[in-house]
């Protein structure tokens, strides 16, 4: 679309791509007010964008695709000179203060018609429109649409206007320096380093003592009656009985066992006090929430908070200072077993956008700022623009989840999930619970449903391999292990270990249970140093007919940890290993379709795997485990009878079964 502009240097194209915050269309202006109230409030600027456009002449319709578009259809001459003069008109008579929009003329595709364009400017003043009879009101761009400024939003406009101070900074108008807590004051003005005790607290009560340039006095006195009182962040921070001067300010939490407000919750708190007291019980409340678990089968991060308490702290006082008071509605925090939601009254300060929130980019803005300044220098608050960053990096490096938040008119969520090691905690507990119960279809159906959301959930591995041995049901990890093939071995290697176990220690298991298992137990092998888990995975590589993959198992873990030389239990089991090597060449000896050589070499390997088995063994027996002790001694004697019954035999390739 392109259209030669005779009488101006607008850039109508640029006009006519889409309504905006900045450019609203009328076809043939129907209604001349909403053309003045979408001035006055282009006037007001809320988005604080520089003013707008108000293209008359121009109809909205829809694309194929069902976005709008827009036609050009202009104005008729005396239609354009009616239209431009009501609205000049109005602007001058019916907006206070009066506004002076600039007026242009664009041709359009019918040269009988022309586009009138009206282009306002930002002012540094809050105007009002009045329709007919009506008093007058304010209006904000908000989007596309022209609204009247209500509630917060009026009271935004009025404060970046300057029509009124910002709240924290007016007069408490019910309270006087009596409802001030001295000691309270005295402490954090200690605390900050700058008081000083020859002034005296009254010193710091004036109307005319500031602490820094960037706040005004603790107190002012009011117009009418010259009467000393104390501005509302200093209420806030060091009054008494607050709740009776603010009735929003005070604080709820409440604790939740499960993910949700259906169950009764099992702890509430309503903290009343300052907002100093109302911070630090908060954040020790939220304290106990920012437990460790310890989990020993994760060996690269085998600790984990479940909340930081950096993010947890930085979300209340955010919360805390960002909240708009003028609202009754306490700061609500809500703890569930997954995440802790910190709810603040009041929509987000003017200049902040949620998109800019979410990402963890907003702009640095204090919707009250003294009280803020004061926060900050208690150490309760990060720096300006510093709190949201914080939260958010401070969760990354603890390995949780972001933090999401959400923002309307009324109220602006901030969500701390937890780390995903306890936001399944209590799903866990009560799979555990069914297993102690011995409700174990209970339990597997629970299992089940969390593998199916994550088939690499250690700890939910860990419970199908119990759940399948309570049930006698090597199936549950048959089946997991075809489903999860290509993944399986990326598990923690106790849990490899468990889930071969689980095959083999059914009462029937396959020789595909066998050999599933082994490769299981060697996967398993690859990662471990225990003692414990050494000699388990090579007991289970004996019992799933690998005796040699055991022995050679046990080795190369003596040779890299020399320490597990001398071992009792490995020694056992490396002995053990051998028999069960010497009893695999008795077999091998004996077959008679065998050439004569082999024969002879297997039998005279057996003899020596026992004779390394029952050195190991003797070893082993100087063990101060009485019980270890009792099984090397039977399995010394096996090995000894073996041992003689092999060397009683002499085939070889002259004397023996010949062929």
């Amino acid at each position: 679309m392109s259209f030669h502009i005779a009488t101006s240097s607008i850039n109508l194209e640029g006009l006519l791509v889409r309504e905006s915050e900045q450019v609203e269309w009328k076809e043939n202006v129907a209604d001349i007010d909403d053309v003045i109230a979408t001035l006055s409030a282009f006037a007001n600027d809320w988005s604080n964008l520089g003013g707008g456009y108000v293209v008359c002449g121009a109809r909205e319709t829809k694309d194929a695709h069902g976005f709008p578009t827009v036609e050009v259809t202009g104005l008729t001459s005396d239609r354009l000179k009616e239209v431009e003069g009501r609205v000049l008109a109005g602007c001058r008579d019916r907006i206070s203060p009066s506004i002076a929009p600039l007026v242009h003329e664009i041709a359009a595709p019918d040269p009988s018609r022309r586009v009138l364009v009206f282009l306002v400017a930002a002012t540094q003043r809050a105007h009002t429109f009045r329709r007919g009879s009506e008093s007058g009101k304010y209006f904000v761009r908000i989007s596309r649409e022209t609204r009247e400024g209500r509630n917060g939003v009026l009271r935004e406009l009025l404060v970046r206007k300057n029509e009124i101070e910002p709240w924290d900074r007016r007069i408490c108008a019910t309270a006087t320096t009596n409802d001030l807590d001295l000691v309270a004051l005295r402490d954090a003005l200690q605390r900050m380093n700058v008081f000083n005790p020859q002034l005296g607290i009254d010193h710091y009560l004036s109307d005319t003592h500031s602490l820094s340039p960037f706040v005004p006095p603790l107190c002012s006195r009011d117009k009418l009656m010259g009467v000393l009182r104390p501005r509302n962040f200093a209420m806030l921070l060091f009054g008494r009985q607050i709740q009776l001067h603010v009735p929003g300010a005070y604080s709820l939490v409440s604790i939740y066992p499960g993910q949700d407000r259906s169950e009764p919750h099992a702890e509430r708190h309503e903290l009343a006090g300052s907002l100093i007291e109302q911070a630090r019980r908060t954040i020790d409340i939220l304290g106990v929430q920012s437990f460790i678990a310890f989990d020993k089968t994760d060996e690269t991060m085998p600790n984990a908070v479940k909340y930081p308490r950096q993010a947890l702290t930085e979300t209340i006082v955010n919360a805390l200072a960002h909240r708009d008071y003028e609202l009754p509605d306490p700061t609500r925090t809500t703890v569930f077993s997954n995440r802790i939601e910190i709810l603040s009254p009041g929509s987000l300060p003017l200049g902040v956008r949620l998109e800019t929130l979410q990402a963890g980019e907003a702009s640095p803005k204090w919707r009250n700022q003294s009280l803020a300044w004061f926060l900050s220098r208690l150490q309760l608050a990060q720096a300006e623009g510093q709190g949201i960053p914080t939260i958010f990096r401070s969760m990354r490096e603890e390995g949780c989840p972001a933090p999401t938040f959400e923002a309307d008119d009324a109220r602006v969520i901030c969500t701390l999930p937890a780390h995903p090691r306890h936001a399944l905690s209590r799903e866990y507990r009560q799979i555990e619970e069914a297993i102690s119960l011995g409700s174990f279809d209970r339990a597997k159906e629970r299992v089940q449903a969390l593998l199916a959301q994550d088939g690499l959930n250690s700890k939910a591995v860990q419970l199908l391999a119990e759940v399948s041995g309570a049930l006698g049901q090597p199936e549950l990890v048959r089946n997991y292990l075809r489903i999860n093939e290509n993944n399986v071995f990326g598990l923690p290697p106790q849990i490899l270990i468990q889930l071969a176990d689980a095959l083999t220690l059914n009462a029937n298991p396959s020789r595909t249970d066998f050999d599933a298992s082994r490769r299981l137990y060697l996967h398993a092998s690859k990662g471990l140093i225990g003692e414990r888990e050494v000699r388990h995975v090579a007991y289970g590589l004996s019992k799933s007919g690998d005796d040699h993959a055991a022995v050679a198992f046990i080795d190369k873990q003596m040779i890299e940890h020399p320490s597990l030389k001398e071992n009792p239990y490995l020694l056992q089991a490396r002995g053990n290993g051998y028999i069960g090597m010497a009893k695999q060449c008795t077999k091998t000896a004996r077959n008679s379709d065998l050439p004569p050589q082999s024969r002879k070499r297997a039998w005279d390997d057996c003899r020596r795997f026992l004779d390394i088995a029952l050195h190991d063994l003797k070893a082993a027996s100087a063990s101060p485990d009485v019980a270890l002790r009792q099984t090397v001694t039977r399995n010394i004697e096996f090995a000894s009878e073996l041992h003689a019954k092999v060397s009683r035999r002499n085939d070889s390739p002259q004397k023996g079964n010949r062929r």
